[in-house]
């Protein structure tokens, strides 16, 4: 629970990744947005389509992978940290607890509708559909649509859309 200082390499690589999410939050056409977010350390596969709006953590953005053909919508929020609470106890400052940084997966040729917010440690499958608004909280399986706050499963389909 002990607060660590971070050294000057890590301030430095923390202003750079900032800045750069903060250009790739306005930037266009979609494929300079993904530039921008790979030059931070995310790993995006071919054919993805980041749009502008969306925030990816900037504490590790290593943490996520964006695999091929995944479209990533206006407003999104990927985040990789969370505070750990298995700490927190009553008298004890939330903010005095280490953060956790956890992978966020997002498989090939998923969709992630417009305002979704991914949490830390979630793999999206593949060919899954994430609705508008969503909070996804916890993994969503191959080819399912997900929905709500928290994010739930609906539906599940084959890759043959059936």
């Amino acid at each position: 629970m002990a607060k660590k200082d971070r050294g000057l390499k890590a301030i430095t690589i923390g202003v750079l990744s900032r800045l750069l999410q903060n250009i790739a939050y306005f930037a266009f056409p979609f494929q300079l947005v993904v530039f921008l977010h790979k030059l931070r350390g995310v790993k995006v596969g071919k054919g993805s389509h980041i749009s502008r709006y969306v925030v990816i953590d900037d504490q590790v953005s290593a943490k996520v992978v964006i695999e091929e053909g995944v479209a990533v919508t206006q407003g999104v929020m990927i985040l990789t940290h969370q505070r750990d609470l298995k700490n927190l106890r009553p008298g004890i400052s939330i903010m005095l607890l280490d953060l956790k940084h956890l992978d966020v997966r997002i498989k090939r040729n998923a969709h992630i509708g417009i305002g979704a917010i991914i949490m830390p440690g979630v793999t999206i499958g593949e060919g899954s559909i994430i609705g508008a608004g969503a909070v996804v909280t916890k993994d969503i399986p191959d080819f399912s649509i997900a929905v709500g706050v928290p994010a739930r499963v609906i539906k599940t389909y084959n890759e043959d859309l059936d």
